[in-house]
């Protein structure tokens, strides 16, 4: 197949997928919470901008495992598999040659920092599964990540348009004490949703918990909810 044709098929595979769960994200809290709670002037889905408990901080705040693992882009791959018709394993070269995405969003982390405006460029969720084609019973995406971490996602969180897989910050590769060479960022949840190094995303039919999930960390983790850990 030659690159027009797959992009066509892409894009196609896209607006199947956005229509598909168009109105589960409309009705997602971070877009349609009448009550949100926070501060500052509302963000481009209308919630305060600085979600209840946060600070806004200027500094990039480095949290993981106590491992950052280092992958060369000519030996990191990404695994899509699980619930899909066409799973594929991609190398730098051909997550490259995917759609590129430049967006500027906030990243908020469940320790109580917020940090605003950060300038991204890497590979939408939504085209990653445009790639592989969600079986119609799909419902969750597990990431998982070089260094052990795994993480859960609804699929009308993680097809958001800002969900992306990042190659890029300030113009600049990922930093490896960010999740470098690729991480997932989600801008609507709060940050630990989006996994580090990341080098597999399964797409599931039904819900199960990833690695602070498991240890009593909220599933949806709202930060306009004040929504960190589970009942």
């Amino acid at each position: 197949m030659d690159e027009p044709e797959k992009l066509d098929r892409i894009i196609e595979a896209r607006m199947k997928l956005k229509a598909r769960f168009e109105e589960k994200m409309k009705l997602t809290p971070s877009v349609a919470d009448d009550k949100p709670r926070g501060t500052g002037a509302p963000n481009r889905h209308g919630m305060p901008a600085i979600p209840i408990g946060q600070t806004a901080t200027v500094k990039w705040p480095v949290l993981d495992l106590g491992y950052q693992p280092n992958i060369p882009t000519e030996k990191w791959r990404l695994t899509i598999d699980g619930a899909v018709d066409n799973p594929v394993k991609l190398t730098w070269k051909q997550f490259l040659d995917l759609p590129q995405t430049k967006d500027t969003s906030d990243f908020h982390c469940v320790t109580t920092w917020s940090k605003l405006n950060m300038p991204w460029k890497g590979v939408s969720l939504l085209d990653i599964a445009a790639l592989v084609h969600p079986k119609e019973n799909a419902t969750h995406i597990m990431c998982y990540g070089y260094d052990t971490y795994s993480t859960n996602i609804s699929l009308e969180e993680a097809l958001k348009p800002d969900v992306l897989l990042v190659h890029t910050f300030e113009g600049q590769p990922l930093p490896i004490e960010h999740g470098g060479p690729v991480r997932m960022i989600t801008p609507q949840l709060y940050a630990w949703k989006g996994s580090k190094w990341i080098k597999r995303i399964e797409f599931l039919t039904e819900n199960k918990l990833g690695f602070w999930e498991d240890r009593g960390y909220s599933n949806t983790a709202y930060p306009w909810r004040n929504d960190r850990y589970s009942d």
